[in-house]
């Protein structure tokens, strides 16, 4: 602990010992000025980080597809410049003032405007705020954590709205649209898991075995749900998972079973809406809106000790993809043009 380089920071701070040269870490730092817009990474100053009661070292972050609209500038999700990017984070606790966490606890972050907002996960450091974090459960490394990240955690916020509302196993087929993306691959694992008969979306046609390897049962294309269609159609779904909008839910609600339950999480295809109040007043159909960015910190909790139980890892393996942090903007476009299936977690 005598050398003040970035290893040793923190080994300086837990002996007592006075440290004041500034500790870099490196990051994806995204950056916008008159002459344009840029994403590197780059070492960057541990002064720069948001104020929060809990510091920790990231193992592993994540691609989600916020991240994705991040790093590549098709969207305006950053709000404050420049920005660390990384929606989700799972590491260790190296700094913390918060009751419940103490340095060596391994910890997971998801959403809370981290990465659009205050820098975010993509990144050897993090400063969070105890209250936004839940415990790793036993069952995952922090490498199938950011595996699972944001988008497998909603999807498990999605089968847990299911079940709130009612929906069984033997009630009939569950939809999932765009099947072949973070929310659609874990969704389809913990269903098929848990015993309902999953019929996935896809514009991806040699991604049927990937998908019937998860756990669907039934593989159809995408086509057959992104136009525009009548307000009642016939009636087919017990129940849906959709990640996607615009006339895909549209559509899936048209053909969703009298009294079933539409879990809507995404809007891949578009956050418009065009829609007639038919299927809710006709057949009693319920749209939940699933939210995963502020979730409360009880459903959160709830929402992973259920994916440590309820998603095969095996099947999380064969979902998942890992790439380093070097690889991580290049990963991101291909990411936002559909090459990208499963899950990307980032070895940081």
């Amino acid at each position: 602990c005598r050398v003040p380089t970035f290893e040793n920071a923190d080994c300086l701070r837990y002996r007592g010992a006075i440290f004041t040269g500034a500790i870099m870490f490196k990051a994806l730092l995204l950056e916008k000025s008159e002459s344009g817009f840029k994403a590197s990474i780059q070492p960057v100053d541990d002064a720069g980080l948001p104020p929060g009661d809990v510091t920790i070292r990231v193992e592993h972050s994540t691609l989600n597809y916020k991240d994705g609209l991040a790093i590549t500038n098709k969207s305006p999700v950053v709000r404050t410049w420049p920005m660390v990017a990384g929606i989700d984070g799972a590491g260790t606790v190296i700094e913390s003032s918060h009751a419940a966490w103490k340095p060596g606890d391994k910890v997971i972050h998801n959403g809370w405007g981290v990465g659009e907002t205050r820098w975010g996960c993509l990144a050897e450091r993090a400063r969070l705020m105890g209250d936004w974090l839940v415990p790793l459960p036993a069952a995952f490394s922090t490498e199938q954590a950011m595996a699972i990240g944001t988008a497998g955690y909603t999807a498990m916020l999605c089968v847990m709205a299911l079940e709130r509302h009612g929906v069984k196993p033997g009630d009939g087929e569950v939809l999932v649209t765009g099947a072949t993306g973070g929310v659609g691959s874990v969704a389809i694992a913990v269903l098929g898991r848990l015993g309902y008969r999953v019929t996935a979306a896809t514009g991806k046609r040699n991604e049927a075995d990937y998908l019937r390897g998860l756990g669907a049962l039934t593989v159809i294309d995408r086509a057959e749900l992104g136009s525009p269609g009548k307000p009642l159609q016939k009636e087919r779904w017990a129940a849906v998972v959709d990640a996607v909008g615009s006339h895909t839910l549209v559509n899936a609600l048209a053909q969703t079973r009298y009294g079933g339950v539409v879990a809507a999480c995404g809007l891949a295809q578009g956050f418009d809406l065009p829609a007639t109040v038919m299927p809710f007043i006709l057949r009693g159909v319920t749209l939940a809106g699933v939210d995963s960015v502020m979730a409360p910190i009880a459903a959160r909790r709830e929402a992973w000790a259920r994916l440590a139980v309820d998603l095969d890892a095996a099947k999380l393996a064969a979902i998942t993809g890992v790439v380093p942090l070097s690889d991580a903007i290049a990963k991101a476009h291909d990411l936002m043009q559909g090459k990208v299936r499963g899950r990307i977690a980032v070895r940081i």
